[in-house]
């Protein structure tokens, strides 16, 4: 693990950590909801992956823009989402930030700056891009945070945002999230040659980071956003990282296409663990604290679940209002 940001104190670690127990409690509760069928559709859990979110976020503005994917829930909370609107969202309810109707793959928070996850793969990177042009052309100093899975790396609209992200120098961020499988199939199998060479050679500033190390992650993004509002352009951040569950709430049996050895190898690496041994292990704090906040944060969960289950479900009338051709 990377030595410790000396601009960042004690309680910003902890709140960090605390930001990661939400997502992991969020997306438990998530699972539950979709196994007692109290939750339509499916949900791409984001377990095993909350340093990249976190850590990324938390170098952000509460103005800075973030475009998300598929696996959204962790960057949404990450960057500031009520977690009982989030919840209604998902369970199809007025109260959601998308009055039911986005559901879990399109949840948006333009107040916190989320301009929206995608079922799309790869499909949020034009708006990130057009984002960060907008942020150009207005003369601000704000930046987009484009997150998208390795498999995005197969779409041919990634690589005509980025280069004209690099041809005119926009502050935009790439984030790939590497978490080795897009859907069933080894990343060995899709992608050829560098990932980080594809952004290289665009010209583009390209460099990868361990994505279950949250101070990694952090102290990593800081300096490429700081590159972004100075004028610097874009950047390209390989996360390398994994999921800890299967590709969606459905996907149970994982033995055909990875290893159940690899899935314990890699929950060994839980990048709350990390975070919580680095803290006490430094004396940064004492593991009844920790256990506080988890306790704290799943007590959040639980409240904001059940306002959930007992909000309202949005009026027949709005079916066509708010949908766009």
């Amino acid at each position: 693990m990377t030595d410790p940001n000396p601009s960042i104190d004690t309680e910003q670690w902890l709140h960090m950590y605390e930001q990661m127990c939400k997502i992991r409690a969020f997306e438990d509760a998530a699972n539950e909801l979709y196994t007692s069928a109290k939750m339509p559709g499916l949900a791409h859990l984001y377990i095993g992956e909350e340093a990249v979110a976190v850590g990324v976020c938390e170098a952000l503005r509460r103005d800075d823009y973030i475009t998300s994917t598929h696996r959204g829930h962790g960057h949404c909370l990450a960057k500031g989402a009520a977690l009982d609107r989030m919840f209604a969202e998902l369970l199809g309810k007025a109260d959601g930030y998308c009055r039911g109707k986005g559901g879990s793959m399109h949840i948006a928070d333009q107040e916190t700056g989320n301009l929206g996850a995608n079922a799309i793969v790869g499909g949020s990177t034009g708006i990130a891009t057009g984002a960060a042009l907008s942020i150009k052309m207005r003369k601000s100093d704000q930046v987009a945070v484009c997150f998208f899975g390795d498999g995005a790396l197969g779409q041919g609209l990634l690589y005509e945002s980025m280069n004209m992200a690099q041809l005119w120098k926009l502050p935009v961020i790439y984030v790939c999230e590497n978490n080795l499988y897009g859907e069933y199939t080894h990343h060995t199998e899709a992608v050829a040659g560098d990932m980080l060479a594809r952004a290289r050679a665009f010209g583009i500033h390209a460099v990868d980071v361990d994505g279950q190390d949250v101070r990694a992650v952090n102290t990593t993004i800081r300096e490429l956003v700081d590159r972004a509002r100075s004028g610097g352009g874009p950047a390209f951040l390989l996360c390398h990282t994994y999921r800890f569950h299967g590709h969606h709430v459905g996907d149970i049996s994982r033995d055909y296409y990875r290893a159940r050895e690899e899935e314990a190898q890699w929950r060994q690496r839980d990048p709350i663990g990390l975070l919580g041994d680095w803290l006490t292990e430094n004396g940064l704090s004492e593991s009844n604290v920790l256990d506080s906040i988890e306790a704290d944060v799943r007590g959040e969960v639980a409240r904001a679940v059940e306002f959930a289950l007992k909000a309202a479900y949005p009026d027949p009338n709005e079916v066509t209002r708010h949908v766009y051709a």
